[in-house]
């Protein structure tokens, strides 16, 4: 048999958008040049490419992908209606990794294409989430019902055949629901996206994920609950072709998604093989990955991580008071050994990144200031990324309050971990939101950061690429109003934008004030580059600076037992009691 000429061949649209969300004036955030690619996107667009490569929808049909990532590009919805309706409506629009903040913003993306009479699917954590964890029509779920959206729970390798297949036929079920059947990943179509999508972000990075799942049961946490607590894992092969097909495309920067690098099994392997290509085929790899706060007692883990082009690493602090760890369920933290793991990446000449979450049973104004001072002084952290405890869906914080009736703010749009979303037995919620604004300006200080440049010099990190990540870090929440994970280049807005339960602003106006809040937070930006290269050139010519010491450099020793770290809390003092007590039970009294 021999396939039908080209001009008899249907062709199958398929668009792939990942939304952003409102901020909050009502608009969407968006990017010339978004910070943080999105894996899901990428996950999407090698199993939707694979499908086509294998025509899953016949050898008379090809599959036409579109992605969209709506930080870094805008949505046309009447261009992308119209060209459904000129393929006749034979196609989909799939809402992918939509997240409980991007949730109402996926809606209103739905709800033109709908009223058009067009098919929409929307998958993602929210939908997920809430599935696994509520009784199925919590937290907005019905809107997608009432409205003809098919649901999509769980992970699409091995489904995504069966979902194009029922779009084609005109069957989408209104839930595809495969929470309790989560496939393994190996071997599986690895995530990819062409570089005309690739170069919409900054630093011209990708991402990837070599593992899903986690074993621990943090409260807060959504991932265990979604991907599950048994972690699965792409074998090293997968790696290395996903690193040679965007090296084919000259991209060699990924962030591997993974939430906690350090607990795959096959760590080792996929280091090595990296390693290979970076140190034999000259591959400039340069990885950004997330890990645990014990990451430092695998052996080789952290000397192999460099080698293999880890430049900056991630790891999920949360907090520095073992009581509100405890609270989390967060007891794989122990502060003990914080000192110890930070400076095991610091002595590899790696960039600290770490998440630390304000709003624990624990914390006030004045406890978070202190713990903030205790943090510059006595840890060797480069960035500290701050989050509101939010009750997100899907995680187990979100189901107790659910379950207990306790109230949380009804508009998921403001669920993004910078907003406070529920009552603190501690703060008021003026007091929270004022705490998380000041404890940027805080950790942020101009002191501090000549400090870091002081300890990167020190250390052999990069003070140029430390100085770009001060600049981002320093200026979104107070300048740019939006939390440093969805910031970028050149924020962008269009009056079409706004959310649907706003009123719309009138042309001139919305583009006078647009022009004028351009000039005037860039202006702030450009000024905080500006005397932050200053800053380092002054670091960088002042005497001895590289032999520079401080506290936080100091090597771990007995010594450690009085820092502010281990005493300012009862659950500090109980760490170090405990640490010392297994001390004495493993190498006896001397110790």
């Amino acid at each position: 048999m021999t396939e039908p000429p080209i001009s008899q061949k249907r062709r199958f649209q398929l668009i792939l958008i990942k939304p952003s969300h409102y901020d909050d004036d009502g608009y969407v955030i968006r990017w010339w040049r978004a910070m943080i690619p999105s894996n899901t996107l990428a996950a999407l667009y090698g199993i939707a490419s694979d499908c086509a490569a294998r025509r899953v929808l016949g050898p008379d049909v090809d599959v036409d992908i579109l992605a969209i990532d709506e930080t870094n590009t805008r949505i046309d919805i009447p261009r992308l209606i119209a060209r459904l309706e000129e393929a006749g409506g034979f196609g989909l629009v799939a809402l992918v990794g939509v997240q409980s903040n991007q949730y109402p913003r996926a809606l209103d993306i739905a709800r033109p294409f709908r009223a058009a009479g067009l098919p929409v699917m929307m998958g993602g954590f929210h939908v997920s989430g809430c599935l696994a964890m509520l009784d199925g029509h919590a937290v907005g779920l019905d809107a997608c019902r009432d409205m003809g959206i098919s649901m999509f729970a769980g992970e699409a390798e091995g489904r995504l055949d069966q979902v194009l297949r029922d779009a084609v036929s005109g069957t989408l079920e209104p839930l595809y629901n495969f929470m309790n059947d989560l496939p393994g990943i190996g071997g599986t179509p690895v995530p990819f996206l062409p570089k005309t999508y690739v170069s919409r972000t900054l630093g011209l990075s990708s991402s990837f994920d070599a593992g899903r799942g986690c074993p621990y049961q943090c409260s807060f946490c959504t991932i265990i609950n979604v991907q599950g607590r048994q972690s699965r894992f792409r074998s090293a092969d997968d790696v290395e072709d996903l690193v040679r097909r965007n090296w084919a495309q000259g991209i060699s920067k990924f962030f591997i998604t993974d939430d906690n690098f350090a607990r795959n099994r096959d760590w080792e392997a996929i280091f090595d093989r990296l390693i290979a290509l970076k140190e034999q085929e000259r591959i400039p790899l340069g990885l950004m990955i997330q890990v645990d706060t014990l990451c430092h007692n695998i052996p080789n883990f952290i000397e192999k991580a460099k080698r293999a082009g880890v430049t900056r690493v991630f790891i999920g602090l949360e907090n520095i008071n073992p009581d509100n760890l405890a609270e989390a369920k967060k007891r794989q933290n122990k502060i003990t050994e914080y000192r110890k793991m930070l400076l095991a990446w610091k002595a590899q000449g790696i960039i600290t990144i770490a998440g630390y979450i304000l709003g624990f049973p624990a914390d006030t104004p004045e406890s978070i200031r202190r713990d903030i001072g205790i943090i510059q002084r006595e840890l060797p952290l480069d960035i500290v990324e701050f989050f509101c405890l939010t009750p997100l869906p899907g995680s187990e914080d979100h189901q107790k309050l659910w379950r207990a009736k306790v109230p949380m703010d009804g508009d998921l749009n403001i669920y993004d971990v910078e907003h406070v979303c529920t009552a603190h037995a501690a703060m008021s919620k003026t007091e929270w939101e004022a705490i998380y604004q000041e404890a940027w300006a805080l950790y942020y200080s101009p002191a501090h950061m000549r400090t870091l440049m002081r300890r990167a010099v020190a250390t052999g990190v990069s003070v140029s690429s430390l100085v770009k990540l001060l600049v981002t870090f320093s200026t979104a929440v107070p300048i740019e109003k939006v939390h440093p994970l969805q910031a970028g280049i050149l924020r962008l807005r269009h009056p079409s934008e706004r959310r649907p339960d706003l009123s719309r602003e009138p042309a001139l106006a919305f583009w006078l004030r647009f022009l004028w809040r351009t000039l005037r937070r860039n202006a702030a930006v450009v000024g905080r580059i500006a005397g932050l290269m200053l800053m380092a050139r002054s670091v960088l010519k002042e005497k001895g600076v590289g032999a520079y010491h401080d506290q936080a450099l100091t090597p771990v020793g007995a010594e450690d037992d009085g820092l502010d770290l281990l005493t300012k809390t009862s659950g500090g003092q109980k760490a170090v009691a405990h640490a010392r007590k297994v001390a004495q039970l493993t190498h006896g009294p001397a110790a």
